[in-house]
């Protein structure tokens, strides 16, 4: 199963009995907008019991079309990578 930004939503609005749905959306669009600016700046974005999303720069390298088998330049690029706090991973874990 997968936990989608309306299943967010919802959660927030039925936890939160004085919020309206409205509210509840604009809370999650706000997190997820502050959360998407911090890693498009390059800055690390730390969820304390949560974990930690960084963002890392890969160099250029040979690869090749696993179709063609011809070989190729995959260009430079940023990827987000993500490490459990050491509370997600026990949770998970048990």
């Amino acid at each position: 199963m997968t936990l989608t930004k309306a299943d967010l939503i919802q959660q927030v609005y039925k936890s939160h009995p004085a919020l309206t749905k409205a509210q509840a959306t604009d809370t999650i669009e706000t997190f997820l907008s502050l959360s998407k600016n911090s890693l498009i700046a390059g800055e690390d974005l730390l969820l304390s019991g949560f974990g930690k999303f960084n963002i890392k720069d890969k160099k250029s390298r040979r690869g090749r079309n696993p179709q063609t088998g011809d070989e190729l330049t995959l260009d430079a690029r940023r990827v987000v990578t993500f490490k459990p706090s050491g509370i997600l991973r026990k949770k998970i874990n048990s």
